[in-house]
């Protein structure tokens, strides 16, 4: 979940500059209507849904926080946010490759040709 966390902060920080409010709010909604779904699906009663999401949401809008001045961190700066989310991983190296690699490809899509699908819905 974790990871899908800081897929959904770096597209949502790269495309804020450029897209419409509207459509990045609709997406953010859209993915977290499906992360409760997907809880529900495992059975979980209504009280431990609303107990997981919100602290689904407060993880989120943390990682959404660190990333959000991604760009003016040192690599040492990254690790460390990548180690304080992702404590049970060893090389944090590849991870912070990856998701340089990752913002980069963000740069270069567009916010619709990655989300075409999703937003018509």
């Amino acid at each position: 979940m974790i990871i899908f966390f800081f897929h959904l902060a770096f597209l949502l920080k790269e495309f804020k500059k450029i897209e419409t409010k509207e459509n990045l709010q609709n997406f953010f909604d859209y993915s977290i209507r499906q992360i409760e779904l997907s809880i529900r699906e495992i059975g979980y009663g209504d009280q431990t849904i609303n107990k997981k999401m919100k602290e689904y949401v407060n993880l989120l809008f943390s990682i959404i926080d660190k990333i959000d001045s991604w760009e003016i961190k040192d690599n040492h700066q990254k690790e460390e946010i990548l180690k304080n989310y992702l404590d049970n991983v060893s090389n944090h190296k590849n991870h912070l490759k990856y998701f340089e690699k990752y913002s980069n490809y963000l740069r270069n899509n567009t916010f619709n040709n990655l989300s075409k699908d999703i937003i018509n819905l």
